[in-house]
């Protein structure tokens, strides 16, 4: 096991070493860029040099990279916890029945519909909610993170944490518009991650009950719900977790054209809108963090679905 950690960690550095290349060649598209008076590997070390010291340069508008991202960060953060809370909670219960109805009407059905969702456009799917929770029913609000009217101190730059942390008045109420500005662009994220966790958690769940431990757990007098909580859900979840990493990179994908049609204040919309004014200051600093953020978390799930899944630790020192 710590073998295959250190392989894995070796391929996160290369990785990110390659990123980093990447990124410096952004910054060389700026014409005035201090780099274009140094040698090409010179100037990428002085710019590895300027990266370990924490420092990612200045936007466009002189703001500080840094500074910047504290503030957009979080905001990102927040909104994809959030989606992948809700698409944890309606896809593993929709896959896991799914798959105990393999082949049929109950899978035909989720399967079918997981599909067809899948296949809506995350932005025509935001425009749609817009136009029926917003303008038509008014239950939430178009766009923003929270109302303008209140003057929330940034402490963590998650919006309920800072919330909490502070002592303005009518807390409930400040919260409440916190989570209806929320409710909008989470459900829009959320949708295509939950149909990929219902197709995972589908195929592993059919996988699983097919198997002679089932059959030998049913002859021993188990309920069908016990055989599930014991022996599916055990084995059928430990082989879905290295596919995290992939769910994650999507989530990022779409998490920028929710944020560009909700007006949401991230990472995602930020990015967009530096490549809009050609800031590649900001835009090669949004694909450090963004694409290092991937890497990790890919990397975690890689080794912790190894841990927890003896049998790919087995295939890779077969292969190795």
């Amino acid at each position: 096991m710590l073998i295959y950690t250190l392989r894995r960690f070796n391929l996160f550095l290369i990785t990110l070493v390659i990123l980093t290349l990447v990124a410096y060649n952004i910054i060389l598209l700026t014409p005035d860029a201090i780099w274009h008076q140094y040698d090409y590997w010179i100037g990428w070390i002085y710019y590895l040099r300027q990266l370990l010291d924490g420092n990612l340069g200045f936007t466009a508008n002189g703001n500080s990279v840094m500074s910047t991202l504290t503030h957009v960060a979080p905001a990102t953060l927040e909104l994809c916890i959030a989606a992948l809370v809700i698409s944890f909670i309606v896809g593993v219960p929709l896959g896991t029945l799914a798959g105990l109805r393999s082949q049929g009407p109950t899978d035909k059905v989720i399967s079918s519909l997981a599909l067809v969702i899948f296949s809506i456009p995350t932005f025509w799917l935001a425009i749609l909610f817009i136009m029926i929770f917003s303008l038509d029913l008014q239950w939430f609000p178009v766009s923003g993170r929270y109302n303008l009217l209140y003057e929330i101190p940034h402490i963590s730059g998650f919006a309920l944490v800072d919330l909490w942390l502070s002592d303005l008045p009518l807390q409930g109420k400040v919260a409440t518009d916190i989570i209806r500005h929320l409710a909008l662009p989470t459900l829009t994220l959320a949708v295509i991650p939950t149909t990929e966790i219902i197709k995972m958690v589908r195929d592993s769940m059919s996988y699983v009950m097919r198997q002679n431990y089932i059959k030998a757990a049913a002859t021993k007098g188990l309920s069908k719900t016990e055989i599930v909580l014991r022996h599916g859900m055990k084995n059928a979840i430990p082989p879905i977790i290295p596919n995290f990493g992939l769910l994650v990179s999507t989530m990022v994908t779409f998490v920028i054209i929710v944020e560009s049609v909700f007006n949401w204040p991230g990472i995602g919309r930020w990015l967009l809108d530096a490549l809009i004014a050609k800031d590649y200051m900001s835009v090669q600093a949004g694909v450090l963090v963004i694409g290092g953020f991937v890497l990790l978390i890919n990397i975690i799930s890689d080794v912790l679905g190894a841990f927890m899944n003896p049998l790919v630790r087995k295939k890779w020192y077969a292969l190795k």
